[in-house]
């Protein structure tokens, strides 16, 4: 689904270079029509404890900072954070472990997504094709069995769906013994979609869409990592 507001997707485009700050690329991906977990983007703790009763516990709280690129490593994520008072502690656990890398962070409040089945989307360049998108389960799937698919990019409906059946673990996401299946329409759309804003915005050299969390009706995109050049 491609949005229609581009004025706004064409701002935040040339207003961020190198590794966007994770809610801008996640704004991008909202004017585009991609589904990602609701967030909301707090300038202090007030701001968050308010945000976090927006969107209603439990919550994520990730530090939201150009400087800050792994927000893990510099402690910058916290999960599961089920009421006010664990929100105010890993508020002030970010404060003291990215403050001082900069001084102007911001945090995002992001709604705890149910479990599903994960799965990562990516794109990279290559010297000779151009822009690649990668596809795999989530997890151990990725990392022990290196499980994924690559298409040039653009690709159309078919050969996304032909991507997604590629892989060995395909009948996981049709449904596993006593687990249902995912909504292979919605994941469909996620890399049709990507394909889409990759085609209409090369500046985008990077994209780590890691997790997607599927659902049997839809899908969320949880993490992002957008390099913008």
């Amino acid at each position: 689904m491609i949005s229609m507001n581009s004025s706004r997707i064409d701002l935040l485009m040339h207003s961020t270079h190198g590794v966007a700050p994770e809610a801008s690329a996640r704004e991008l991906l909202l004017e585009w029509g991609l589904p990602v977990a609701p967030f909301r983007v707090a300038l202090d703790l007030q701001q968050a404890v308010q945000c976090a009763k927006e969107i209603g516990y439990p919550v994520v709280l990730k530090v939201n900072s150009p400087v800050i690129v792994h927000k893990t490593d510099a402690g910058g994520v916290h999960l599961n954070l089920k009421d006010q008072a664990d929100l105010e502690r890993a508020y002030l656990a970010i404060q003291q472990s990215c403050g001082k890398l900069d001084p102007a962070f911001k945090v995002m409040v992001e709604k705890m997504c149910p479990p599903g089945v994960e799965v990562i989307i990516g794109v990279s360049q290559d010297e000779q094709f151009g822009p690649v998108l990668m596809f795999g389960l989530g997890g151990i799937f990725v990392e022990l069995f290196k499980d994924v698919a690559f298409r040039l990019i653009p690709l159309d409906e078919i050969q996304a769906r032909e991507m997604i059946s590629s892989i060995k673990s395909y009948p996981v996401l049709t449904g596993f013994r006593s687990k249902p299946g995912v909504d292979i329409g919605a994941l469909q759309n996620i890399l049709t979609s990507v394909s889409e804003l990759i085609t209409r915005y090369p500046q985008i050299t990077e994209l780590d869409l890691n997790p997607v969390i599927l659902y049997p009706d839809g899908a969320l995109i949880v993490d992002t990592r957008m390099v913008i050049q």
